[in-house]
């Protein structure tokens, strides 16, 4: 290197080789690359939210691209039902503090029931048919501990006019952000919202959101 501040950068490549990213952010980048910073914009978030926690259980994980962003708070647990995306994880991300694991949770809870000091779902919700929904909030509040909170994100009605074909094939259950806060507090003591609109986190009118978040606290058994 010409600067020699940078050799440090030719050495980790030496020793640890380049990273590669999963499937669904490879698509990401190369059809739409702003995607990834609205992604990791999310994600950053919800680590700052549940940092401190020593595990937390990450919901709907997808290809892992964001899960390391959780891992300041301590141990992940990052589940998915779709085995094809767990694989692609593990293929790409082998640190000791991520456990990828196939799970569903409309199914049941994972195996560590209430062991959890913090959950993260983000871009799951939606695709949660609503009969099952009550399902999954149920394994969700059951596998934390009493104080404990969860970090819950999801695109809002009214994003859905803009939405892509793809995502609009997957999104069954968007909601609007007066009835997604009132859905968690059914299983929560405290719902926090906030709206996002691209990378911008905003306390701002709910139906210009185009995303909804929520930090949720005090899990209703």
């Amino acid at each position: 290197m010409k600067e020699p501040q940078y050799d440090v950068l030719v050495e980790h490549r030496m020793l640890r080789g380049t990273q590669t990213l999963g499937m669904m952010a490879t698509h990401s980048y190369d059809h739409d690359p702003k995607r990834l910073a609205f992604t990791l914009a999310r994600y950053k978030f919800a680590a700052k939210m549940v940092a401190g926690a020593a595990r937390v259980l990450e919901i709907g994980c997808g290809d892992g691209f964001a899960t390391p962003l959780l891992t300041v708070a301590g141990k992940v647990v990052a589940v998915d039902f779709d085995p094809a995306f767990i694989r692609d994880a593990r293929t790409h991300d082998r640190r000791d503090e991520i456990d990828f694991r196939v799970h569903d949770l409309v199914r049941g809870g994972v195996v560590e029931d209430r062991s959890f000091n913090a959950a993260v779902a983000l871009d799951v919700l939606e695709h949660i048919e609503g009969e099952d929904e009550g399902a999954f909030m149920r394994n969700l509040c059951g596998s934390l501990m009493d104080e404990s909170a969860a970090v819950i994100g999801m695109p809002s009605r009214e994003s859905q006019a803009h939405a892509s074909p793809q995502s609009l094939a997957g999104h069954v259950n968007c909601k609007t952000q007066a009835v997604f806060v009132a859905d968690l507090r059914e299983w929560f003591t405290y719902v926090l919202p906030f709206g996002m609109n691209d990378e911008t986190l905003h306390t701002g009118f709910g139906p210009m959101c185009h995303y909804l978040l929520a930090v949720c606290c005090g899990p209703r058994r």
